[in-house]
């Protein structure tokens, strides 16, 4: 407490900087590994110091040294298992792209976009039936447990076979979390809107349900008229444009956009411009 009586204005404002500065880094830092395998390596890490922590606070002389040990070497085998994201650092911070993590997030949605934007197109000019299905705020675990985990990267070529009629996965639904495919062939809740058009099948109905019950966003692609139509919060635009529904997901699964729409005037996403709602 002395230490902190005996500090004048002008080390406080340089001691408030300095734990900024640390603290920014190392939030940066924890956005650069999260989502890597990284993660699990932290976890791993964290559960060493607690044991460290607690022999030291219980006396337990023998876990105590075999924990210091342990660190002894841990300064190498961390630089050893983290050399992948280490470079990935080291290569952002020279490229001045470090502290830019919005711009970051933004390349990867559309380039997820794009991968999704792709197989959509080439399913629908060949009336291919497809439902995709993305996560956002809420989990979607119980949906993604009824169906195939897959955890695999988004591509367009996967999207495609996997909706090729006849094939084990082409009726269900596919989940998207982030850049990964969790699961496919899901099963999910139809819709019991009664005022939903006659003509949408269970496709459209599940692609719609889901999105009643959740935060999430689906894209339904029809096996007979290849038209695609996009769900959003128990709304359904049906025969949407390329272009409306590139604005549309890049808008929706945005959280930077979300942010910033947040502190302007809220519209329904099916009453702004190319939204057209039917059914």
């Amino acid at each position: 407490m002395n230490y902190f009586a005996d500090l004048t204005w002008k080390e406080w404002i340089k001691d408030l900087i300095d734990i900024s500065i640390v603290s920014y880094i190392i939030y940066k830092m924890i956005l650069l590994v999260r989502g890597t395998r990284a993660v699990q390596l932290l976890k791993g890490i964290f559960v060493l110091v607690g044991t460290w922590a607690i022999s030291t606070w219980f006396n337990l002389y023998t876990l105590k040294w075999l924990m210091n040990q342990m660190f002894t070497f841990g300064v190498v085998t961390i630089l050893i298992i983290f050399q992948p994201e280490l470079r990935r650092a080291l290569e952002q911070l020279g490229r001045g792209k470090l502290f830019s993590r919005s711009s970051v997030v933004e390349r990867d949605i559309s380039e997820r976009i794009n991968e999704i934007i792709k197989s959509i197109n080439y399913m629908a000019k060949r009336k291919i039936g497809a439902l995709i299905v993305f996560e956002r705020s809420t989990g979607l675990n119980d949906y993604i447990e009824s169906g195939i985990q897959m955890e695999s990267i988004v591509s367009s070529e996967l999207l495609i076979n996997i909706f090729i009629p006849n094939t084990p996965l082409h009726d269900g639904a596919v989940i998207v979390r982030a850049n990964q495919i969790m699961a496919a062939g899901c099963y999910l809740p139809l819709s019991e809107n009664p005022f939903i058009s006659k003509e949408l099948g269970t496709r459209h109905r599940a692609g719609i349900g889901v999105t009643e019950v959740c935060d999430a966003v689906s894209i339904i692609v029809s096996e007979e008229t290849g038209q695609v139509s996009l769900a959003v919060g128990g709304m359904i635009v049906r025969d949407i444009k390329e272009e409306s529904l590139i604005s549309k997901l890049f808008e929706e699964l945005n959280p930077n956009q979300k942010v910033r729409e947040g502190q302007g005037s809220k519209v329904p996403f099916w009453r702004r411009k190319g939204g057209n709602e039917n059914g």
